[in-house]
């Protein structure tokens, strides 16, 4: 843990004299991080496993992935603005909870429908831990380490993502299916105990307070939004992920409905009393061009996950143990370079570094384009490496230009918010790079396809890419030479009327 973020001693407000250490406690925020990445990248490996197991087909299994990621997408703004609420404490303590008893229940469920539903618990408990660690960053180091923070937590994501494949095969060779989950139940008991003793006690506003928000100490929420929200995004996922690569007509009626929900949800939040997301937050141009170049950016990210496997297995023709080995090379370089990249933003600022990791992306993007097939494995390797390098950068950098100049009590939904924006970035990316990669290739069978055929999907796919990543760079550009014109005014337009700040 970098010694720079420790602040011994330190007593938080309502703790009762409990020490307070930001060190132990971004060890209980990284734990929580590794354990929600690793719940989502471990099970796709078990698959066939599980199809062997309950006797089912693909379309059946596959919903123990899909559960998970839609408990996550659905909820993941709600559950952060409940912790600006109800203590982002006690729901993330809570949260680490709800996942650990999960994951026991997912090794013992003796039927595929019991499975799917514990998935589902696990997938609620990751969404409250991926929403408040990034919340609870301004709680636990000082200001000027914020980014140091982020990459740290960018770093656990990524070990638990590339962790995952190799850890869960590993476990079902040795132990079967159900060590899966069970690996989670130490980890999970761990990062319980180290919340519970470490993590700062939630803040008290008293009704002495002239500042404090009376809506809040009511605990003033928004069911009716939280319900639109929930159905829309769950209807935007399956839309997305359902049909296996072919956008047909239950693609089409789910993001109509997508759509209708989403106009429903902004005209309830309009007439709410206390809606869940306050439209005046968007007034702030770090903010919005925050989550529109995170949605934007991993977009392209996923591209390397769907492509990737591809091109390799067929273009290059390497067995499956080396596609999964230089498939891990882009999330071990993440793992590498997350700490150092949250180092360069607190030294360079994030407006520099976001830019930074944006071009090192498109310098990626292109190389992938360019980069014949006779240059092997190194000659997508390299590539890879830069891009995932300035994936690390973006992700340090934009976490905390978001997450750093905006009022306590909206940490919360301000973090859902830009988790919501990376989920739905990989949802859509899984549809639309597959779509792209398939036209490019110019079949509907990717598996039967030439190795030429493969590549040329492949260079399609990355031009794509590349125009994202520019017109992120676009949005960075725009974001921040409004946020230069609107001066130190613009944070404020994250703060609800009347919230006291820290």
């Amino acid at each position: 843990m970098n010694p720079d973020l420790e602040r011994p001693g330190e007593l938080d407000a309502g703790s009762a004299g409990r020490p307070f250490s930001a060190r132990w406690a971004l060890a209980s925020l990284s734990l929580s991080m590794l354990l929600s990445a690793l719940g989502t990248s471990i099970a796709n490996v078990a698959l066939p496993t599980l199809a062997q197991a309950f006797a089912a087909s693909f379309q059946q299994v596959q919903w123990v992935v899909l559960a998970y990621l839609l408990a996550v997408t659905t909820v993941i703004v709600s559950v952060g603005r409940l912790g600006d609420l109800l203590g982002r404490r006690r729901l993330l303590l809570a949260g680490i909870l709800l996942f650990t008893v999960a994951s026991a229940l997912c090794a013992v469920a003796p039927t595929l429908g019991l499975l799917i539903a514990a998935r589902a618990a696990q997938g609620l408990g990751a969404a409250v831990m991926m929403a408040l660690t990034l919340a609870f960053v301004g709680e636990t180091v000082p200001k000027e380490r914020t980014g140091s923070a982020m990459g740290l937590l960018g770093t656990m994501s990524a070990v638990g993502t590339a962790l995952g494949p190799s850890l869960g095969g590993v476990l079902i060779a040795g132990f079967g299916w159900p060590a899966i989950f069970l690996v989670h139940v130490p980890l999970g008991i761990l990062a319980l105990l180290l919340g519970q003793r470490f993590l700062p006690r939630d803040r008290r506003r008293t009704r002495s307070c002239p500042t404090a928000d009376r809506t809040e100490e009511r605990g003033g929420f928004d069911p009716v939004g939280t319900l639109l929200l929930a159905l829309t995004l769950a209807a935007y996922a399956l839309a997305m992920t359902t049909g296996r690569g072919r956008f047909g007509l239950a693609n089409v009626a789910l993001l109509g409905a997508a759509v209708c929900g989403l106009g429903l949800f902004a005209f309830a939040e309009t007439r709410a009393a206390s809606p869940l997301i306050r439209w005046t937050m968007f007034r702030n141009p770090v903010l919005t061009a925050g989550f529109a170049m995170s949605a934007l950016v991993t977009t392209v990210v996923m591209a390397t996950l769907v492509v990737g496997p591809f091109y390799l297995s067929i273009a290059l023709a390497l067995d499956a143990a080396r596609v999964g080995l230089v498939m891990s090379s882009g999330p071990l370089v993440a793992a590498l370079t997350g700490v150092p990249a949250g180092r360069l933003v607190d030294r360079s600022g994030a407006r520099r570094s976001t830019l930074a990791g944006l071009l090192g992306m498109a310098a990626g993007c292109f190389s992938l384009l360019l980069v014949p097939t006779r240059f092997g494995i190194p000659g997508y390797v390299a590539p890879l490496v830069v891009l995932t390098a300035g994936y690390a950068l973006f992700q340090a950098a934009n976490n905390t230009a978001v997450m750093t100049n905006i009022g306590p009590g909206q940490r919360g939904v301000v973090s859902g918010l830009l988790n919501l924006s990376r989920n739905l970035g990989l949802v859509t990316g899984a549809s639309l790079m597959g779509s792209v990669f398939a036209l490019g290739s110019a079949t509907t069978d990717i598996l039967a396809a030439r190795p030429e055929a493969v590549a040329a999907g492949m260079r399609m796919t990355f031009f794509v890419a590349a125009l994202l990543i520019l017109a992120a760079v676009g949005v960075a550009a725009a974001g921040q030479a409004l946020a230069r014109r609107a001066g130190p005014a613009a944070p404020a337009a994250l703060v609800e009327p009347g919230a006291a700040r820290d």
